[in-house]
């Protein structure tokens, strides 16, 4: 008997930029790389809980394509605390805005980490430039499938 199975951990995100009057400028979908020391944080979970939560998401300039050794963004622009996180079957949801102020620039890429700086990166993407000024917000829905 043959008793050969895979567990995959992936993810894709949707990038809502809204004007400071609330009305959406871009709407898109991306699909997101799960790193290597982020599949390691999922295996630790399991044996523990001393492991930190992941409780930040940034965004940044860099535009170097991810990576499995990835450990930070290309270029951080700005980083905020998730503002929830749920869990239901075999996927987990996470969102966070950044708010007007903060990351402005031509966003490129955005993470989940643990930590306020520096942490654990569980994944990372890049996507076409976001032109986030300062009245600006950005809201990131970031939904990840383990299967």
């Amino acid at each position: 008997m043959d008793l050969n199975e895979t567990l995959n951990a992936k993810g894709a995100l949707t990038v809502t930029v809204k004007d400071y009057q609330g009305n959406v400028k871009q709407k898109f979908d991306v699909p997101n790389l799960v790193v290597t020391v982020g599949k390691n944080y999922i295996a630790s979970r399991m044996a523990s809980n001393s492991a930190t939560i992941m409780s930040h998401m940034a965004i940044g300039t860099g535009t170097g394509s991810p990576a499995a050794g990835d450990t930070t963004l290309g270029t951080e622009a700005g980083r905020v605390g998730v503002s929830s996180f749920s869990a239901s079957t075999n996927t987990v949801t996470a969102t966070a805005t950044f708010p007007a102020g903060t990351g402005t620039g031509a966003i490129t890429e955005a993470a989940i980490l643990n930590a306020s700086s520096s942490g654990t990166m569980l994944c990372r993407t890049t996507f076409p430039v976001v032109n986030k000024a300062s009245g600006d917000s950005i809201a990131i829905t970031w939904v990840i499938t383990v299967s």
